[in-house]
């Protein structure tokens, strides 16, 4: 299904670019919060591209390369589990989508619900991602790469099952934590984590 690309029909007829910004990993209770940003050719279309949930993981993995191909720009900011606990998720979001939206010149920065104040360009889009193509191709970005350091992850830790939760909290998940205890890559302010034992064996 096509997405509505408001911002972009209202932009690109006057020559001017749109950058889209989304993250992935605000759930999850280990892991970074990777946020990324894509700012497409005027006219751009491809319909394959929509929301990161809406797709299988195959598709976004190809699709991550042809935006990489495509896009004019794109950049990232990942966000490490010590700054989401110093911030808090909701604050570390929004300063790595603030850093990114002054990264390249636009006249408009779509973010998916993010308001950032000082930023006059800024237009939050609620469900943004299934609305914008600049945003879904920053959801893609975001999903795949954030999804490959979470692979990276279980390799080191396997026992810890990472590839198949991604750090969201799975009732299998929650079992291994209890059991085993939790380490440097977790957010210590997320409530499941809060007061579990530190698995000191594997803490660089």
């Amino acid at each position: 299904m096509s997405l509505i690309n408001e911002y972009e029909n209202i932009n690109w007829p006057n020559n001017d670019l749109v950058m889209g910004i989304d993250e992935a990993g605000r759930g999850p209770l280990c892991g970074p919060l990777v946020v990324a940003c894509a700012v497409l050719p005027i006219g751009y279309k491809n319909e394959d591209i929509n929301d990161s949930k809406k797709i299988s993981e195959k598709k976004r993995n190809e699709l991550f390369k042809v935006i990489i191909k495509d896009a004019l720009y794109f950049d990232f900011r990942i966000v490490s589990p010590s700054r989401i606990d110093e911030l808090n998720i909701y604050a570390a979001t929004k300063e790595a989508m603030a850093d990114l939206a002054k990264t390249y010149e636009v006249k408009k920065v779509l973010t998916d619900a993010m308001k950032i104040e000082d930023n006059p360009k800024v237009i939050p889009i609620i469900k943004g991602d299934a609305k914008s193509i600049s945003i879904a191709a920053a959801s893609i970005l975001a999903k795949v790469l954030r999804d490959h350091i979470m692979w990276g992850y279980n390799h080191l830790y396997p026992e810890y099952e990472l590839i198949k939760h991604k750090g969201y909290p799975t009732k299998r998940h929650l079992e291994i934590i209890e059991d085993i205890g939790i380490f440097d890559i977790y957010r210590m302010s997320y409530k499941p984590c809060q007061n579990k034992k530190r698995n000191l064996s594997i803490i660089r």
